[in-house]
């Protein structure tokens, strides 16, 4: 979910565009992005990637 889809209860506004300071508080709550700025997805894909190179580097080891 995202912010453009929620609309205030103090301002009945979309949280979007931050009319009251409500609005902002929570706005900036959620564009906070923890892992250095890593959406969820994106650090699934490194995850992911790391794991294969494991694989592959095991495999090619002939462990």
């Amino acid at each position: 979910m995202s912010c453009e889809d929620l609309v205030c209860a103090g301002c009945a506004h979309p949280v979007a565009e931050g009319r009251c300071p409500r609005c902002r508080a929570y706005r900036d709550r959620m564009h906070q992005n923890g892992f250095g700025g890593m959406t969820p997805a994106l650090l699934s894909l490194v995850l992911l990637a790391l794991f294969f190179l494991t694989l592959a580097l095991k495999h090619l080891s002939g462990a």
